[in-house]
């Protein structure tokens, strides 16, 4: 079956299909562009209306872009997908001045006002009107007391009659041209996934209209292609889809090919990079098109990050790297995070390091004067590009009111395969970005894994010394993509009892015999309870009997008590048994000395060695070699 796939692909590549036409022109500009519509609700039902439109006093009657009041109702746009973010126009485009108008049928008579808010949430009003008539209305609101934060949105009140609001636009004047603009949705076997996110995308006439090619990379067996999902909207995109099969090369892989084949087609397109897996918020894409047409200098602009399970949460509103830690994912100071958007606005603006690549776009600039990422297949590949980017005068903004809906971080284990691409893919990050301080890197390696062994995570940490093992490598390790390493990475596991979920109603102990033990708080002495811990597991005289602990319960000053768990998946689909193992637990403890003190020798001269491979690394005729294409 795997030879059959390969083939298949390959023979998919070498009838590669010509850009699309629209992709490959320019695109004259409207006068006023559209920096943002007015939407009244969102594209599932398992999404908040208030996060677009808050109304009191009456029932309203809400469409995707059409609100009805009742009378006496009022209603304003105050909410996550509602407002403009004022501060982040004035500081980082050549927007001056924004205009929002609407198309109202008035019952009687109808109050409209554009208010603003500074960086403490206070709020004014910038202008208003009463409209007695039917027909459009426009205010209009300079963009100069926004600098280090606020918003603008609208305000409406149905006075003695009802009150109907469409064609609710932002808008200012536009630039001289519009670039072109593709999509690419990286995918491996979340066929149905994909298909919804492609299907998303076609259910705006305005959107779909606004982007000139769709890219859909699979790297999967479960093949988007053979949803009836995909089938049916696929007409929908005339000449613009292009589906596309591939090896899997991970996330890296993926949207490197969108990046290789638009980059191809045209040198001045634009390219969003979409994750598969998401809730796509259709005018999501407009926004950030609009903003990176009408940004100073070229600019990444990405899309926050809402959860998929609790959709009105934030995950952050901007991110940032801490490299000497080999950190990713930091919030940036001020931001709002894991935050309800249905309690609490983003007032101030924070500026990003990076954006993940859930949802973000890429100028062509950055890309020409950049190339390609570094084919680390997965994790870190974003980061590593936002950070390149930086190196070579390219800003990233994460743009609020942006988002789309992503599967929630804390519901995936720690404790998987990916940790040996977050822990190779960091030292090589931190390798090209920074010169990394040996003595401080090797000593917190060596804290996280005295944690993991004490917390019984045998395969976790010999997930971790693979990673660090295979960046010693040197950038060889890289040759292949990643297929090696993931197979490596995922088989080797299997050796480590405690990295298999089981059923939490048939786990392979018995039921019976599990007593659950709560944790009591934060250990204030870190340092000393770790020692102790280490002490008890190695000797030995730890608490008898077979626990359950809760996955909040999980921490390694808790599970180290015990000997035997029965630990709760951060999945919450099943159960992981961990015992104690003081055989293996010495195995992983010599190789991790002996792995930790080759790389604080090492580390210098792998920087050197990784820094000199990044033009092969990054270039067309690398990706070309592993896509099995003819790069001319």
């Amino acid at each position: 079956m795997e030879q059959s796939a390969t083939t298949a692909v390959t023979e998919s590549n070498d009838r590669r299909e010509a850009a699309p036409a629209s992709l490959r022109g320019e695109h004259s500009a409207p006068e006023r562009l559209v920096l943002a519509r007015g939407i009244f609700t969102g594209p599932s039902a398992r999404v908040n209306d208030d996060l677009y439109a808050v109304v009191k006093g009456g029932a309203a009657v809400r469409e995707r872009h059409s609100l009805h009041l009742p009378k006496g109702a009022t209603a304003h746009t105050n909410t996550y997908f509602g407002r403009f973010a004022a501060s982040y126009w004035q500081r980082w485009t050549t927007v001056t001045e924004v205009s929002v108008g609407a198309h109202l049928v008035v019952g009687h008579k109808a109050n409209v006002r554009l208010v603003a808010s500074d960086i403490a949430g206070h709020r004014r009003i910038i202008a208003s009107l009463v409209a007695t008539s039917s027909g459009v209305v426009s205010l209009t609101a300079p963009l100069d007391q926004y600098v280090d934060g606020g918003a603008l949105w609208l305000e409406f009140d149905a006075v003695g009659g009802e009150l109907d609001i469409t064609e609710l636009a932002w808008t200012a004047r536009a630039p001289e041209k519009v670039r072109p603009v593709a999509i690419a949705i990286c995918t491996f076997n979340r066929a149905e996934d994909c298909a919804h996110t492609v299907a998303a995308l076609a259910s705006d006439a305005t959107v779909l209209a606004a982007i000139d090619a769709v890219y859909v990379v699979d790297q999967g067996t479960d093949l988007v292609e053979d949803r009836p999902l995909f089938q049916q909207v696929r007409p929908d995109f005339g000449d613009k889809l292009r589906y596309i099969r591939q090896p899997n090369l991970g996330g890296a892989g993926g949207f490197t090919r969108g990046l290789y084949e638009v980059s191809a087609a045209n040198e001045h397109a634009d390219v969003i990079l979409m994750d598969d897996d998401i809730l796509c918020e259709p005018e999501t894409v407009l926004r950030l098109q609009a903003f990176a047409n009408l940004t100073v200098e070229p600019t990444l602009v990405g899309a926050q990050m809402l959860f998929l399970l609790n959709p009105d949460y934030l995950n952050v509103g901007a991110e940032e790297v801490h490299l000497h830690e080999l950190k990713h994912g930091q919030k940036v100071p001020k931001a709002l995070r894991n935050t309800s958007m249905l309690k609490k606005n983003q007032e101030r603006r924070v500026d990003a390091g990076y954006n993940a690549w859930w949802t973000c776009l890429i100028p062509a600039e950055v890309v020409k004067k950049i190339g390609l990422p570094v084919p680390i297949f997965f994790q870190w590949d974003d980061v590593e590009y936002g950070i390149r980017a930086r190196e070579h005068g390219f800003v990233t903004v994460t743009l609020p009111n942006a988002a789309v809906w992503h599967a929630d971080f804390y519901w995936k284990d720690y404790d998987d395969w990916a940790r040996y691409f977050s822990t190779r893919n960091s030292l090589i990050v931190g390798a090209l970005h920074t010169d990394l301080d040996g003595k401080a890197i090797t000593r917190e390696f060596f804290r996280y894994i005295a944690e993991h062994l004490v917390g019984m995570q045998y395969g976790l940490v010999h997930t971790t010394l693979q990673g660090i093992e295979d960046f010693m490598k040197g950038p060889k390790a890289l040759r292949d993509g990643g297929i090696d390493a993931l197979a490596a990475a995922r088989s080797t596991r299997n050796d480590y009892p405690e990295t298999i979920k089981h059923p939490a109603a048939t786990p392979p102990v018995n039921s019976a015999d599990i007593s659950v033990r709560r944790a009591s708080g934060e250990p204030s002495r870190v340092t000393l309870v770790l020692i102790k811990r280490a002490i008890t597991q190695w000797t030995g005289r730890t608490q008898p009997g077979l626990i359950g602990i809760t996955r909040e319960d999980a921490h390694w000053w808790h599970v180290g008590l015990f000997d035997h768990v029965v630990v709760t998946d951060a999945s919450q689909s099943g159960v992981r048994v961990r015992r104690r193992d003081k055989a293996r637990a010495r195995a992983l403890l010599i190789r991790a000395y002996r792995t930790l003190r080759k790389l604080r020798k090492e580390l210098p001269a792998l920087q050197a060695e990784y820094r000199a491979a990044v033009p092969e690394l990054t270039s067309r005729e690398n990706w070309a070699r592993l896509y099995g294409i003819d790069p001319n």
